[in-house]
This record gives C-alpha cells, structure tokens and sequence, in this order.
C-alpha cells in the first residue's frame, strides 16, 4: 500500500465513504477487503464500507495509520501530494529512530566524506540501488532525516564504508548496511565493520585488510550464499564465512526474493567449512533464510576466533 490508499483507508473508517480515483481503483488492499473479505463496496465513483469493516481496521490498519501520520506531520513530510510506500514509511522511520538515537552519525559522516551518489544511499537503506531513482520526495525526504544538503547525482559505486574502531582485531564485511547502523557493540568488541554493497565488490580489489582477519557477514539465502559470497571469495581468498545463529524465517511467509529454486547446477559447498553446509542444506530442505541483522555478531566472531 501508499499512502494514498493507507489515507483512504481511514477516511473510510471516520466517513464510511470516499471517493474513489485511480490509485484506489487499482488497489489491491482495497479490491481483496471488497472481493475477498466482503467488507467493503463500491458504486462507480465512491468507496462504502460494510459490516465488520471498522472491526478490522481497528485490529489491522489503525495503530499503524496514526504511527505513520505522527511521523509524516511532525517531520514535515505530511502533504497531499505524497505517494510514498507503506514500506518506504517504516524505513524513513528507522533512519529517524537511528538518527535520533546517534547511530547513524560515523555513516552520516562518510556519506558526506565519500560524496555518496543517490544509487549507494538508496542501495543502503532501501537494499536496491535504483529504488530512490527519480523519487525526489523520496530522495528529499532521505536527505531531510540524515540531515544532509546534497546526494551526489552519477553512478560510482567505488567507495566502501567503515565503521572503525581504535584498536580492531578483525574486519567484518557485511552484505548489508544493518550491523554498521548500530556501531556500539562492534567498536565495544574491537570489530571494524566494511561495507561495499551488496554485489558491488569489485572496489574488493584496492582493500588493505592490514594484515587482519576478516570474515563475511551475509543472508543466508541464494543470493548471500550463491551468489555474493562467491564473487567476495575471488576477490578476497582469505576471507572466512560467518556461521551464523540467527532464527531462521521463512521465505515464502516473508515474501522474499530470493529463492533456493534458483541453485539449478551451483554448488559452493567447497566455501563452506565445519557444519555451514549442514546448515545451508537444511534452509533448502525447509525454504527458509536467515537474516543478517537477525545473528549475534560478537556471538559469529568469537564462534570463528574459536576454531
């Protein structure tokens, strides 16, 4: 949903009726509470609603709606003509929270240092390099919460990000963002934390690990196993997988992409060590994934030093 429709929504609850445009013609929410859960109708030009419709706004859409709406209006970002996703929201409530809360601030800085393009802060936060591309209230609202002037406009990815550390005894390459947003515990634990994004490893090919152990931090899915962990593995052979102890989740109840049944003929067992491949099998036996950010950091880290 948009908030567009996550506004319509609500004005239904206080109304029983709105005016339907395309957006909410189109709308798959609103079509499955008309088609499916028959609690909505519809004549040519207006929404109404039916028996059992407030019930369920009130347990599956309202504390949500009034969450969202504090955060639009008291950021500024409340004005008619926004569409953003309800998925977008929750992230431009993370950055806030994180922002808030000084988290962000040694990744704040090196988006400054760096010049980071509008493709790498919205590969950061939205985990798709061209998610932001031609959204500029997005974009705005993104530079408005990291409290930056300017995103530079080009497409070089040859930048990697560090949260260092004054006295590391390891680096940890992540595929996500996630671990860096929170620098706390890994600097606490003399971890220095590298991103280079995602599939993007080729600028692998100028680090300096200094003579430090360093490991690789990914989901535990296809394209964190199959994919990236092979093409980080070429560029850098002496880089070691984290086994990782987060609860495993699965792909089809967390509606995600990327899916074991893409394996075909790869095999990567000869990267793997001790029980990873014991591991990897059986997330592929029940389809299920493991989150990066899910995993205790510290925890993979000593798990490795121990071996």
């Amino acid at each position: 949903m948009n908030w567009i429709e996550i506004r319509a929504l609500n004005k239904l609850y206080l109304n029983a009726e709105v005016k339907i445009n395309d957006t909410l013609a189109k709308s798959g929410e609103i079509n499955y509470l008309i088609n499916s859960l028959r609690i909505l109708d519809r004549t040519h030009d207006k929404l109404f609603v039916l028996d059992g419709f407030a019930k369920l706004y009130e347990k599956d859409y309202l504390e949500k709606y009034h969450r969202y709406e504090a955060f639009l209006f008291d950021n500024g970002l409340l004005k008619p003509q926004i569409r953003f996703e309800e998925s977008d929201i929750q992230i431009l409530i993370g950055i806030k929270e994180d922002m808030d809360n000084c988290n962000l601030e040694p990744l704040r800085e090196q988006i400054i240092k760096n010049e980071a393009t509008v493709r790498i802060v919205s590969l950061m936060f939205f985990k798709n390099e061209k998610h932001l591309l031609g959204k500029e209230a997005l974009i705005n609202a993104v530079k408005f919460l990291l409290d930056i002037d300017e995103l530079a406009d080009d497409k070089d990815l040859q930048y990697k990000y560090v949260l260092e550390c004054k006295d590391p005894n390891c680096i940890v390459l992540c595929e996500n963002i996630d671990f860096l947003k929170r620098p706390t515990l890994a600097r606490a634990n003399n971890i220095e934390l590298w991103y280079a994004g995602g599939k993007n490893v080729n600028k692998l090919d100028f680090s300096n690990t200094r003579g430090l152990p360093i490991y690789y931090s990914c989901d535990w899915d296809y394209d964190g196993l199959f994919i990236i962990y092979p093409l980080v593995k070429e560029k850098m052979p002496n880089i070691k997988l984290l086994t990782p102890n987060g609860v495993p989740k699965g792909i089809a109840e967390t509606e995600h992409n990327s899916r074991w049944e893409n394996i075909k003929d790869r095999n990567i067992e000869d990267l793997l060590t001790d029980n990873q491949p014991d591991i990897m099998n059986k997330l592929i036996e029940l389809d299920q994934w493991i989150i990066e950010e899910s995993n205790d950091l510290v925890y993979m880290v000593r798990f490795e030093e121990s071996i």
